[in-house]
Parts: structure tokens; sequence; C-alpha cells
């Protein structure tokens, strides 16, 4: 694309999409008077799921704005929290995000994730049908105007991810009442209710079940417990702290 060029500066939370842009934050664009400033800032590497205000020389304007040569452009990040308007606020999770789609599950929060990789294409549908918010680090994915709404996740490791994702959108928290294994939801069960599941020595030490009404898995305080006991008091506690 040859023609007059914009100047765009990058907050610093959005350098990692921007290689070009580095160290100073700022890159240079060509324009074609028919392109939208918003597919000119995602052929620059940053997913307008990442986008918070587009300033085009000290006004706002949308990502649908057509820039002309000499314009200065600033790109802020997304506002924290960030509101989701339009759904109840839900989660879809690719394949390499399993995890923290266990940890949101055990939150409480509705995520629904599948093992398999069910290729871009789908899970955008699905993120539309169902009107979920799609975490994932492909940026490819995240691209994908199908989408219902989207935000990259920035850490590697799940306990960076899980804090990443409750500051942004601060859902509310219901610890204790989903399946990890498949996001159904949690109901009180009898010793006898799911005494197919256990073993002799399970049987005999506890006494408190409970049993998820879409895949029937059984749940009680085993060894794991106090594990994700911590990480269910981080989260609150941080829930708490972040208002």
């Amino acid at each position: 694309m040859n023609g007059p060029e914009i100047h765009v500066e990058f907050a610093p939370e959005l350098h990692l999409f921007v290689p070009r842009a580095r160290p100073t934050g700022a890159a240079r664009a060509a324009t074609d008077g028919v392109s939208t400033l918003g597919h000119v800032v995602e052929s620059l590497g940053v997913p307008l799921t990442e986008v918070g205000t587009l300033l085009v020389d000290g006004r706002e304007v949308p990502p649908g704005h057509v820039p002309t040569g000499g314009e200065s452009v600033s790109v802020r990040p997304v506002e924290h929290p960030q509101r989701v308007p339009g759904a109840p606020l839900r989660f879809l999770l690719d394949v390499h995000l399993g995890t923290l789609a266990r940890r949101l599950r055990l939150l409480g929060v509705d995520t629904a994730y599948e093992s398999t990789d069910l290729g871009d294409p789908a899970l955008a549908a699905l993120s539309a049908a169902e009107k979920r918010v799609m975490l994932s680090r492909d940026r490819g994915l995240l691209r994908r105007r199908e989408l219902w709404a989207g935000a990259y996740v920035y850490g590697n490791r799940p306990d960076d991810q899980l804090q990443e994702v409750l500051d942004r959108f601060r859902p509310e928290l219901l610890p204790w009442t989903r399946c990890t294994a498949c996001n159904g939801l949690l109901e009180e069960a009898t010793k006898e209710e799911v005494a197919d599941q256990l073993k002799g020595g399970t049987e005999r030490s506890y006494d408190v079940f409970a049993r998820c009404r879409a895949c029937g898995r059984a749940y009680w305080k085993g060894a794991h417990h106090e594990q994700l006991e911590a990480i269910v008091e981080a989260a609150l506690r941080r829930g708490t702290q972040g208002g």
C-alpha cells in the first residue's frame, strides 16, 4: 500500500504487538483513502480487541475513520475494568488455555473450553453464537470479524493469566459452583448418589459431596483442596481490593 503517510503512536502496553515501533512506540503507515483506521492499526500488528481509544490529532474517532495523509494517531489500550455490554459476561477459551479455563470455572465464572482444537473459524462462530468473550494468545483469531468480543492473554503462566483476566473484566465470582471439567452447575449430593465414583478410602473419609448437573461428576474436599482453596482465596481477596 503506497500513499500519503500517517504517524501512529502506540501506548506502552501495546508495544509487544508492534516490533517495528520499538523502542519509541511510534510507526508510520501509508494510507490509500479507503482503508479504515482500524484496518491500519491491525495491519501494524495490534488486534482491535486490545485497543481502547483512538485519537486523531487529539480528537477521538471510531475504528471506521478513514485516515488521510499527515494525520497523527494515538492508539490507547483498553481501560480496566473493561465492560462488555449486550450479554452476561462469559468466556470462551482456545485449546491452549486449559488450566486457565479450569481456574475460572473453579471461581464460578461461565467458561466454555474444548480440549480439541476446533479451528479459528469455528471458535469465532461460537463466540458470536453464544456471545462469549474469546480469550486467546492467537492474534489472528482475535482479528476475526465474527467474534462477539475478545481479549489477548498476555501472561504465560496460569497464575498470571488468571490475575490478568480478573483484573481486566472483574467477573462476578461464585466459587465452588461450577464443574471444572465441563462448566456445568454443581448441586449438593449424598454419598449414596455418588457412591459409584468413590474409592474405599474416599467413601470412609468424606461425607460432604457435590455433583455436576450436566456430566454427573462428583466433587469432595480431597487431597488437592488446600491448593484450590488458596487460588479461590487469592482471587476473592484481589476482587475486594480492586473494588
